[in-house]
């Protein structure tokens, strides 16, 4: 049986100088049950993680779906450890910025010119704010997750210290319901800047959806933004808008930009991104070296090789297999899974015997101990494989078994080693 107790004592020490023991909320004992959750990384390798006990996994979180190649992939490591050499950043620009930038133009549709910043975060709110210069408007209509700054925090429920002028600013539509988009440009006339959304997350787009809010928005003389944060370099090599064939004005890019090293970039038409010469977006480490080499590195293999059409093929297994699963132990009525194959998620709804809460802490506390690391969503890379994935289906399996039990009038409160989860906040 695996124990977490390193882990636990490195928690209670970071407690004392980090809020929440950790920098980021997914990775936090807000997300990650006490009892049941190992808390600090010790080093990745391919597919597999190992935590500061000793314990390995299979992981399917890949730290959040920044890393699509595998930890510590050997090319990317040899153009870091080269640009390491000569150094990380300078009192003056390198060429690496342009190499970058210039892939991107190449791969990405949307993309004639780029900046970089270190979070999607940095891309978002830049993207927004060239957006708002463009136009000389200041709403913006959101649907998805766009990061911590205050311009769209503000409209969750996560907006403690947002000022209630900026939460005025930003407004919520429907994914999938075009109505909704088109009420809020009703209701605020003449007043948008951008529509900014995940051009996809756990529902695909139905009805020419995407479409019709690109209609939308340029009929409204407003910016179309994709948050390509996730769905970039692992959809499509040029993101959701190559994949589903739908161009934005902007887009931002982060997470498997670079296999899992900081940067983030903002890309797009050059009569809008050109406003970026005026407007301030600027950062001391936005040209650091090692992630842009990590990133160049990261989409040649990606131009070069099958790597995601590989993904594609091995999620699909998974979700074949979850599905057969699914179907074998008859929970059709409260599970599914959902999403595209490089990038699904397990749906588990509340029954009369069970919370939604508590099954998927149920289901982490059985994952972990059978040295698979997820959270509800299989974030696929390259370095997956069917073994792994066969695995993860022993685990499934397992956590099913259990839930028979429990639906035939067991509790649930007696499988559960740890107080059931609260979700960080509905964004959709």
């Amino acid at each position: 049986m695996k124990t977490f107790k390193k882990s636990e004592q490195f928690l209670k020490r970071a407690l004392k100088t980090v809020p929440l023991g950790s920098q980021t909320f997914s990775k936090s004992i807000t997300q990650l049950p006490l009892g049941i959750s190992p808390f600090f990384a010790k080093k990745g390798k391919g597919a597999y993680l190992w935590d500061v006990d000793g314990n390995k996994y299979i992981d399917f979180v890949n730290s959040l779906a920044a890393i699509t190649l595998g930890y510590n992939d050997k090319k990317v490591n040899k153009a870091v450890k080269k640009q390491l050499k000569k150094g990380s950043i300078f009192s003056l620009s390198h060429k690496l910025e342009f190499l970058v930038a210039e892939k991107i133009k190449e791969i990405v549709p949307c993309a004639e010119m780029v900046r970089f910043g270190k979070n999607g975060s940095d891309a978002t709110a830049g993207a927004i704010r060239i957006a708002r210069a463009y136009t000389k408007k200041d709403i913006v209509l959101v649907c998805g997750y766009h990061g911590w700054q205050d311009w769209y925090i503000g409209s969750t429920t996560r907006n403690l210290g947002v000022p209630q002028a900026t939460k005025d600013l930003t407004y919520k539509f429907q994914y999938n319901n075009i109505e909704s988009l088109e009420k809020l440009f009703n209701d605020h006339k003449d007043q948008v800047a951008a529509v900014i959304l995940e051009p996809v997350n756990i529902a695909m787009p139905k009805d020419n959806f995407l479409e019709k809010v690109k209609e939308l928005t340029h009929k409204n003389s407003a910016v179309l933004v994709f948050d390509e944060t996730v769905t970039g370099f692992r959809y499509a090599n040029g993101g959701a808008q190559e994949f589903f064939g739908v161009t934005p004005d902007l887009a931002t890019f982060g997470k498997g930009l670079a296999n899992g090293y900081p940067v983030s970039a903002v890309a797009g038409k050059k009569e809008i991104m050109d406003y970026m010469s005026e407007v301030f977006f600027s950062f001391t480490f936005g040209g650091e070296t090692l992630s842009l080499a990590a990133a160049l590195a990261t989409l040649k293999q990606l131009t070069k090789k099958p790597i995601l059409k590989n993904i594609r093929k091995q999620g699909e297994y998974l979700n074949e297999s979850l599905e057969k699963l699914i179907n074998k132990f008859q929970f059709n009525d409260f599970i599914s899974i959902q999403g595209d194959s490089c990038w699904s998620f397990l749906v588990m709804n509340s029954t009369e015997w069970a919370t939604t809460d508590e099954l998927k802490t149920l289901f982490m506390q059985v994952m972990f101990q059978k040295g698979i690391f997820i959270l509800g969503t299989h974030n696929m890379s390259a370095a997956h494989s069917k073994k792994d994935i066969d695995k993860l289906m022993k685990g499934y399996e397992s956590f099913f078994t259990i839930l028979t039990k429990i639906k035939k009038g067991e509790k649930i409160k007696d499988y559960l080693k740890a107080t059931p989860l609260i979700p960080l906040f509905k964004v959709r």
